[in-house]
């Protein structure tokens, strides 16, 4: 056995959705720098093409301004994407929240983490599936890896509703995906970060303030993620250690949510 083969991605072409800050970011650099060719779309052209910038130190990157939350975003980034060759890996990591009482939660808020965290990597995999179902094989599937959260597996501590349902709903829909694409030689599995730093975090959590440190950290190190830990989870289910799983969910988060309950 190659061992240094095992976990390689090298040559491989991937797309990540939200890249241009926090957790996406996060991604499209340990797979840049793995060797990979990598897409990355986010919302705001300033901010995609700022990320690619500094991401081209590493290899070949190509940014996408879209909003996948719309139909005219999704079909954006497919055509650019399906018109470049087969695609490997497929993160769909795009997402936001929204907090509220619950009397006082608003339908739009509901509807809009509804929109963007569970339609839109539905509607971006179904878009996508030419370019997958050419890259996959036998022995190595094409890869779509969803990103959820460790809020999509416990009860959080803010009222988010839509957040927690809708990461909730992408680790059935990854299961239910995998399903019926397993034929396609395409797998689908999910990852379920816990404290990450982000803009969206950072709307919950000021890492300036030791309180709210001591209240994001995870109870193995006592720290947040960083880039090697979501990185490693994503070259492990992007490489062939990887190709012999589906539908399965691997928690991110230092015990946050499998040992602190």
């Amino acid at each position: 056995m190659d061992i240094a083969r095992l976990f390689d991605v090298k040559g491989k072409s991937a797309l990540v959705t939200g890249g241009s800050g926090g957790i996406g970011y996060m991604i499209a650099t340990a797979l840049v720098q793995a060797g990979c060719r990598v897409f990355i779309c986010s919302r705001k052209q300033v901010d995609i093409e700022a990320a690619a910038d500094r991401l081209r130190a590493f290899g070949d990157v190509t940014a996408i301004a879209a909003d996948i939350a719309t139909e005219a975003g999704v079909a954006k980034v497919a055509d650019a994407v399906n018109g470049a060759g087969p695609l490997h890996i497929l993160v769909n990591n795009a997402g936001t929240s929204w907090g509220a009482p619950i009397d006082q939660f608003p339908r739009a808020g509901f509807e809009k983490v509804l929109q963007l965290n569970l339609l839109a990597p539905f509607e971006m995999t179904k878009a996508l599936l030419p370019a997958l179902r050419a890259a996959g094989t036998e022995e190595d599937p094409a890869r779509i890896i969803n990103i959820a959260s460790i809020d999509g597996m416990q009860v959080p501590q803010w009222e988010s509703y839509p957040y927690s349902a809708t990461k909730a709903g992408i680790i059935h829909m990854g299961r239910h995906m995998g399903k019926f694409l397993a034929g396609d030689h395409i797998s689908v599995n999910t990852i379920a970060p816990g404290f990450f730093p982000s803009k969206m975090t950072a709307s919950v959590v000021d890492l300036d303030n030791e309180a709210d440190i001591a209240a994001a950290a995870s109870p193995l190190g006592g720290r947040v993620g960083m880039t090697e830990d979501i990185g490693g989870a994503v070259i492990y289910l992007s490489s062939r250690a990887g190709a012999w799983l589906s539908g399965v969910t691997i928690p991110v988060g230092g015990g946050r949510g499998t040992i602190d309950n």
